[in-house]
């Protein structure tokens, strides 16, 4: 089971309605669907040496296994949630994210709004009212606020912080720690920033170097016991 990936944007390219990109994780290349907002904000960066970290939700087929990438956890839960849906498969639930937020399809279940839901490509009025159905208990108020907040984070992070993020792993190279040991804590630490208040989110250098020491050191030492 795969649940995030962390590595190198090598390409980015759409097919018809599917949006993928191909990340080097570790010497391995994982083709990954992703959602139209976040192809287009990688289409408007430079993608050379590019550092990015998703959240996957892994498909498994008969003939093919298919990995899906979010940028917030919201997005990746909520995806998971809409596939138990009896009749909505993977590419629904994708079309369902492209043409709207989370808040905009959870404020339409709890208002039962089946025009907009039915406006998505493949939702038929049958299949609305079993959305309606089966998800109007599922979110809670706070999901709302939290996907506001956290949406598209860690793309949107600014230049400062993916700097003391480059710095912090050369920092920790130096320090003689291994480079898969840096490369599997790295995206713990930028999820350890999502549950800051906005006046924390002023990160220093020296506050993350030190989570991921401890990060670092705690693992070594439940290895040794």
């Amino acid at each position: 089971m795969i649940s995030w990936i962390s590595g190198d944007l090598i390409e980015i390219w759409q097919t018809n309605q599917k949006f993928f990109i191909l990340i080097n994780c570790q010497g391995l290349g994982y083709e990954i669907q992703i959602l139209e907002s976040c192809f287009l904000k990688l289409k408007t960066d430079e993608i050379s040496n590019k550092h990015i970290t998703l959240w996957v939700k892994h498909v498994k087929k008969e003939d093919s296994d298919l990995l899906f990438g979010f940028t917030s956890r919201y997005q990746k839960d909520f995806f998971t949630e809409i596939l138990n849906i009896r009749g909505i498969g993977s590419q629904i639930g994708m079309g369902i994210l492209n043409k709207f937020s989370i808040s905009e399809i959870i404020e339409a279940i709890n208002t039962q709004n089946k025009k907009l839901i039915c406006s998505v490509p493949g939702i038929g009025q049958k299949m609305t009212e079993r959305i309606i159905l089966e998800l109007k208990n599922k979110f809670k108020k706070d999901i709302l606020i939290n996907e506001q907040k956290h949406k598209d984070e860690f793309l949107n992070m600014n230049t400062e912080i993916n700097k003391i993020l480059d710095d912090l792993d050369l920092t920790l190279q130096s320090l003689n720690y291994k480079n898969k040991e840096i490369k599997s804590i790295l995206p713990i630490i930028i999820n350890e920033t999502e549950s800051l208040t906005k006046e924390e989110k002023n990160i220093s250098f020296e506050y993350l170097l030190k989570l991921a020491m401890n990060y670092l050191d705690n693992q070594s030492s439940n290895i040794v016991r």
